[in-house]
């Protein structure tokens, strides 16, 4: 199943590359390989589903057509890297769930849905030394706030916007790229460098 989803997005890139995640779908260094990797999405990511849903573990995705804001990283991840986000966020929750955000009541884990919630992967990219702070490059990831205190993830392209760069994300309607960087507050920026690649790495990701 991760191997046809990735086939997926591969084609939409018009990608010729290995699939699996031993061997990711690098064509591009740096940030750009992660902006690659969530444009694949464009127009295969057609709509948004928040609901929770079982997942395979590790390698576990939702329906290739849905998913939420976090899951256009968790792909592009996938994709680009050869990261399982879920493997990684699970195994620093599972050594140190104290750390996390405690606002859904868990006494523990849930590798279903854990690393697909932005307070989550806030902690996590910040425990990972991810946090940055100046101008935004590609492959950075910001958050923000939307209206109704809705937690919300982006990924900033290489594509100039009117006053910042354009953002990937999926923030109602699928994966699309809009010019909606500095529109609603932010709460976080990151950019996953080598060595906090090799964390994640480390962590079974």
């Amino acid at each position: 199943m991760v191997e046809r989803r990735a086939f997926l997005l591969a084609a939409a890139l018009g990608a010729a590359l290995p699939l699996c995640l031993g061997a990711p779908l690098r064509a591009e260094e740096g940030g750009l390989a992660l902006v690659r990797a969530a444009q694949a999405q464009l127009g295969v990511v057609t709509g948004y589903d928040p609901a929770y849903v079982p997942l395979d573990f590790p390698g576990g995705d939702v329906a290739a057509e849905g998913g939420v804001c976090t899951d256009v990283l968790i792909r592009a991840l996938r994709l680009a890297e050869g990261i399982d986000l879920q493997a990684a966020v699970n195994a620093d929750m599972t050594a140190h769930f104290a750390s996390y955000p405690a606002n859904w009541g868990l006494k523990r884990p849930d590798r279903n849905i854990d690393h697909r919630r932005v307070p989550n992967l806030r902690r996590f990219l910040e425990r990972m030394g991810a946090e940055v702070a100046g101008a935004y490059l590609p492959g950075d990831i910001v958050t923000s706030l939307l209206p109704g205190n809705l937690p919300h993830l982006m990924i900033v392209t290489d594509l100039p916007g009117a006053e910042a760069p354009m953002v990937i994300h999926n923030i109602g309607a699928g994966t699309r790229v809009e010019d909606r960087l500095l529109e609603f507050g932010i709460t976080g920026h990151y950019r996953l460098t080598p060595e906090v690649l090799a964390k994640i790495r480390a962590l079974g990701g």
